[in-house]
């Protein structure tokens, strides 16, 4: 019985990374696409965290916290500010990446971050 809803679990995961590699891939793909038509990679960054506004924010109505938040201080809101110029430079960066190759090199090349990971981990540990 346990060994069932492991399995049941694993299943779950399992199609979770096969959606999330599949759309990667058919983000890429638009992104080559409308790069390719003249729209600004800054234009499709813009879309992109919209949607993802849009998708994200009616989750948070409906998720409930039993305990209070912490306080939201001066060096919270600095490291969220950095972080999001940071990841917004890389999106931008990807883009243009995307815009200047093909969606498959793209594909490819983020397949190797969890080993750059792997070896910046053993690096710094």
């Amino acid at each position: 019985m346990v060994h069932g809803r492991l399995c049941n679990r694993d299943g779950w995961i399992l199609t979770a990374m096969v959606v999330t590699e599949f759309s990667n891939v058919g983000v890429n793909t638009l992104v080559k696409a409308a790069t390719s038509k003249g729209l600004s990679p800054f234009v499709v960054l813009v879309y992109s965290y919209t949607f993802g506004s849009l998708l994200l924010l009616p989750l948070t109505f409906f998720s409930f916290r039993s305990r209070s938040l912490p306080p939201l201080t001066f060096s919270i809101l600095c490291n969220m500010g950095i972080l999001g110029l940071i990841a917004s430079a890389f999106q931008i960066l990807g883009y243009n990446g995307i815009k200047y190759s093909s969606p498959t090199l793209s594909s490819a090349m983020s397949n190797v971050n969890p080993a750059f990971t792997f070896i910046l981990a053993v690096v710094f540990r």
